[in-house]
């Protein structure tokens, strides 16, 4: 095990410079999706109701029901409306209550009479509610999400230029940051999640957890002495790969038991943004540190 982990480091230690290559490649194939992605749709996310405006409709219904072929019913009747369907279960066990409708395009009267034709039930106040969002507030919700993600980026970098004083490095920090919210945002994309006011909260989240290990990185190899340069890397990427593994396998578990649909895309948006750290830590950022590192020590 020690000799393949030696050879593991002589091979990083060669090939760190090449190495640095591949994250910036994932990075420009990352923006190229998202720009693809927004010619298509117009924006760079599927919006939910909460964000670009509709209704949300909740149904009651304990018999077993298809969602996706209700979801299809809707469509069609609707003339290839914006509908997303899903099962609603009670909080704690995985006992299906109803269903959940989340649409833009369709009144609420018209889909209420569509229901009760294809269901063969009479929907009232016991059995039905049904939430409604203003474009124009849905629009505003979702700008100031953006903006806090922008000025929580921005902050975040000033903190990291403020704390080590040093371009190179704090620039590896920020532009890994940068390069794993990218990234999970074209994950995201390409898996067609829908993201909420909820998912916007995981994406500010994000960006502390992925300064988290390029942080420990960034300490471990500038500011400590003892041994080699290498060596102090070696610690930082067992504590760090350790934290991360860990914080994964955590979330992983809560997304698998909890029934909580906002929980839920929390903990996916999270999940992925952090695997998509450890490739940027240890690579790109720890690529370009390394290499910084050893510029400074031999005095180039």
């Amino acid at each position: 095990m020690e000799e393949k982990q030696s050879k593991f480091w002589d091979f990083y230690n060669k090939n760190y410079k090449k190495l640095l290559i591949i994250p910036m490649i994932v990075l420009i194939l990352s923006i190229v999706l998202i720009y693809n992605f927004y010619r298509v749709n117009g924006d760079i996310i599927h919006k939910e109701v909460s964000l670009k405006g509709g209704i949300t409709v909740t149904v009651y219904y304990k018999e077993r029901i298809d969602v996706n072929e209700l979801n299809n019913f809707l469509i069609e009747r609707f003339n290839n409306a914006d509908v997303n369907t899903r099962l609603l279960s009670s909080l704690g066990t995985s006992e299906v209550t109803g269903f959940i409708i989340e649409t833009s395009d369709i009144k609420p009267d018209e889909l209420k009479k569509a229901l009760e034709e294809k269901l063969s039930i009479k929907l009232n106040d016991k059995n039905y509610s049904i939430e409604e969002v203003g474009s124009s507030l849905g629009e505003s919700f979702y700008k100031e999400m953006l903006y806090a993600v922008l000025f929580a980026f921005l902050f975040m970098a000033l903190v990291v230029f403020i704390t080590f004083r040093l371009f190179v490095p704090s620039f590896a920090i920020v532009l890994c940051a940068f390069s794993d919210i990218v990234t999970t945002l074209a994950i995201v994309d390409l898996i067609g999640l829908r993201i909420g006011t909820s998912g916007i909260a995981a994406f500010l989240m994000l960006i502390g957890y992925s300064i988290d290990t390029d942080i420990l990185l960034t300490t471990r190899v500038l500011k400590r002495k003892e041994g080699s340069v290498i060596d102090r890397f070696r610690g930082a990427f067992k504590t760090g790969l350790t934290l991360s593994i860990a914080t994964i396998i955590a979330l992983s578990v809560a997304f698998i038991f909890t029934n909580s649909i906002v929980l839920k895309q929390i903990f996916l948006i999270i999940v992925i943004g952090l695997i998509a750290d450890i490739f940027y830590t240890w690579v790109q950022n720890g690529c370009m540190l390394y290499w910084y590192a050893m510029k400074k020590e031999h005095g180039n």
